[in-house]
């Protein structure tokens, strides 16, 4: 008698430990599967009807608070979230808590240390793919990221949004002293500073302060610059 396969357990052992993503895993083995007729991709039967909707843009939830519509019921249910402030997911370790659980799973690489995804290239290893992504370019060069008003290109896109700020004149950095607002955010910390007085920035020479480094580096050149090796 051919013995019966023991999902539970198999599952299990591959990492498939919460209820429900078992339940969801199991289903996928088991499962006939059809092929999408519009892209040719293969499903099971569960999931085809929620792939088509990528194709035909039908999007049946809709958030009753808002009125945004998604394609599938998860992702209303994770979007509700942003308007309760709802976080189900829980550090054990800090308590910090998440929206989603894949921020959870994430987040716990600080307390680890895992670093999952490795450069082939020298090594390195980084707790988040985009980062990875972000650190191959420092070896191709690669800067896909292009401005469509000038064309200058960038490695990261969050350059490239700081960049097109340029053009079009944004300046979402507000200070709430004066009203005097920045197109980038470290530009605003250094503005602050002049309401504070703070001074973090010391030369280790004559201990002069300054509220910003590039006034510390400016000095050091002018009046240091002979004593520097």
């Amino acid at each position: 008698m051919e013995k019966k396969l023991n999902y539970k357990t198999q599952c299990k052992k591959i990492g498939f430990s919460e209820t429900a993503h078992l339940r969801s895993h199991k289903y996928t083995q088991t499962s006939e599967k059809s092929h999408c007729d519009i892209c040719g991709k293969l499903f099971n039967r569960k999931n085809i009807a929620v792939h088509k909707r990528s194709h035909t843009g039908e999007k049946p939830y809709q958030c009753d608070i808002c009125g945004k519509t998604f394609s599938q019921s998860c992702a209303v249910i994770k979007h509700k979230r942003t308007h309760t402030g709802d976080k189900p997911y829980r550090c054990d370790i800090c308590g910090k808590s998440f929206s989603e659980s894949h921020n959870l799973s994430r987040h716990k690489r600080v307390h680890t240390g895992e670093k999952p995804f490795c450069c082939q290239i020298c090594g390195t290893s980084f707790t988040l793919n985009h980062h990875l992504t972000r650190h191959k370019h420092t070896h191709t060069g690669g800067k896909p990221y292009q401005c469509v008003t000038c064309g200058k290109s960038f490695s990261q896109n969050v350059h490239l949004t700081k960049h097109k700020r340029i053009h079009t004149g944004e300046k979402p950095y507000c200070c709430v002293t004066c009203g005097k607002s920045f197109s980038r955010n470290d530009q605003l910390t250094n503005h602050i500073r002049t309401h504070t007085g703070e001074r973090p920035y010391h030369c280790d020479t004559c201990g002069k302060s300054f509220s910003e480094n590039s006034s510390l580096i400016k000095h050091s050149h002018i009046h240091h610059s002979k004593l520097i090796p």
